[in-house]
């Protein structure tokens, strides 16, 4: 079987430690009245409650390879929802679907140097076939470029080949050693990557925002995450292209930034490497203009660490596998044929969510009491308990429990499914306000270097006016790492919503005259 050849990896904990300080953590301990929950609050160590709430929540298991996980159906499911909604806009952008190799040749990888020199390390290398030598190693792809663009030379020879415009669902290898986390940062992860070619940088324009628009509604709509869109850095961008756009997360709990998803210009580099040329309208020769963008599971990733708290997950009602979990409760005073009533309208309960479109489960185990039940469903995020009781039995009612408020209400039965589909939307909504409320909180603007420190030790992203250059960049690195034992601060995004600049405004780090606001903050 052939193996992949990268440098030794460290030896990995069971708990991958997303805040980089996480002693202590590892497999969640069990509470005992239960046997379930968390041990570690989220705001007493963010890394070690991240590393248990993703085993306890049902969303992963690890495996016998540093920095790869096993993605369990709850978790799975949730992607799969994700995925459904980016497909199915795409293609109403006339984006079609396809599958390339995962393996690269060495000629390919290394064709265009300054692409792959920030993938070279992160490469994996099959480098034996049996007990047998390749003649030539083979890489494992960290992205597709060097993988389609020798092929869209070949396809596209005239005018009327264009747009090309092509994505795939697949994974990549990345041999990342920096502090693997599930879902944030993994040596193996699953992705869409779109990659596009077009006669005019104009079209390329467009499309890089359509693209990153989706993003947004996949982390805002769907995961009730509020993101700030805006463009990289020229330190920060894509490596080869000409100009990257992103939406930036961030993270409470860490307080920490994180790069949500990223649409790329590649302007007319890659078309060069390639010689993607193509004959034009008017008989000439023309290079194409190309755009590649690409979101991956580290979104699910981001959810959990916006909105779990220290009982589990708390998942937005549009992702979640199942949204009401119906739990009918007997005592033992019931009698059998009570007992037999009570199951058969809780799985009517079931059934009529299910026909108004509410994704639910009746849970009617009699080898667990109903506490246990609760605590359980509550640690996968269920958005929805329906509790229904015997005294709900007499009088033809039941309980709707809110996972995100732990809010309780008694409804009719006849009208459950009319308020579980109004509570799916106000649950959705509330939890995105809270999210972006509390992001709001805690970005601070700065027009000195005064206070950047204090503000990025205390969790905070921060806002300055910037003069926009790489030296500048750098100098903000090497002063908060020098002043700061909690990391260095990097450039985010400029956003694209920008603050009002004043005439003569200086860069808060140079003072030299400023072109911008930036976001900085420590990210994943």
């Amino acid at each position: 079987m052939p193996k992949a050849k990268a440098a030794k990896a460290p030896k990995e904990k069971k708990a991958d430690d997303p805040n980089k300080s996480a002693p202590g953590a590892g497999k969640a301990e069990k509470k005992k009245e239960t046997g379930l929950g968390l041990s570690t609050k989220r705001d007493e160590d963010f890394g070690a409650w991240y590393s248990q709430v993703v085993v306890a929540g049902d969303l992963i298991d690890y495996y016998d390879i540093s920095g790869c996980y096993i993605l369990k159906p709850w978790a799975y499911a949730q992607w799969e929802y994700l995925k459904e909604f980016f497909d199915r806009e795409i293609k109403e952008l006339e984006v079609e679907n396809c599958y390339f190799p995962m393996f690269v040749s060495a000629s390919r990888l290394e064709a265009e140097k300054d692409h792959i020199e920030d993938f070279a390390p992160e490469v994996a290398w099959v480098t034996r076939s049996g007990n047998t030598d390749l003649e030539v190693p083979i890489a494992v792809r960290p992205t597709s470029e060097t993988v389609m663009y020798p092929h869209y030379a070949q396809w596209i020879r005239s005018h009327r080949d264009l747009p090309l415009r092509l994505n795939q669902w697949c994974n990549v290898v990345r041999w990342e050693f920096k502090h693997p986390t599930p879902f944030i940062r993994s040596r193996e992860f699953l992705w869409q990557e779109g990659h596009t070619a077009y006669s005019s940088k104009a079209e390329c324009d467009v499309e890089v925002r359509q693209i990153l628009e989706l993003y947004r509604r996949v982390y805002e709509e769907y995961l009730a995450v509020p993101v700030v869109p805006g463009k990289k850095s020229e330190k920060e961008k894509f490596a080869g292209g000409d100009y990257t756009t992103t939406v930036e997360a961030y993270v409470p709990g860490s307080g920490r930034g994180v790069q949500g998803a990223t649409s790329h210009c590649l302007g007319q580099n890659f078309a060069k490497m390639f010689n993607i040329e193509y004959e034009d309208a008017k008989g000439g020769r023309s290079l194409v203009w190309q755009n590649s963008w690409g979101f991956t599971t580290r979104t699910l990733g981001v959810m959990y660490m916006v909105h779990g708290d220290d009982d589990g997950l708390v998942l937005p009602p549009k992702v979640a596998p199942v949204q009401a979990i119906v739990i009918p409760i007997p005592n033992s005073k019931l009698s059998d044929e009570a007992k037999q009533k009570m199951d058969e309208i809780a799985t009517g309960m079931c059934k009529s969510l299910k026909a108004a479109g509410v994704r639910s489960k009746l849970d009617n185990r009699d080898n667990y009491t109903p506490g246990w039940k609760y605590n359980h469903w509550e640690l996968k995020g269920v958005p929805m308990r329906v509790e229904f009781g015997a005294r709900d039995l007499e009088t033809g009612t039941c309980v709707i429990a809110r996972r995100d408020t732990r809010e309780k209400e008694t409804v009719k039965i006849e009208d459950l499914t009319k308020r579980c589909s109004e509570l799916c939307e106000q649950i959705q909504k509330d939890m995105f306000e809270r999210a972006r409320k509390i992001r709001d909180e805690n970005i601070v603007s700065l027009t000195s270097w005064d206070g950047f420190i204090e503000a990025l030790d205390a969790k905070k992203l921060i806002m300055t006016p910037w003069c926009n250059t790489k030296d500048s960049e750098e100098l903000v690195k090497k002063k908060s790492t020098a002043e700061s034992t909690g990391g260095a601060a990097k450039t985010l995004c400029i956003p694209f919503e920008q603050p009002a600049l004043e005439a003569g405004t200086k860069c808060f780090i140079t003072g030299e005259p400023a072109t911008c606001w930036v976001l900085w903050g420590r990210s994943y």
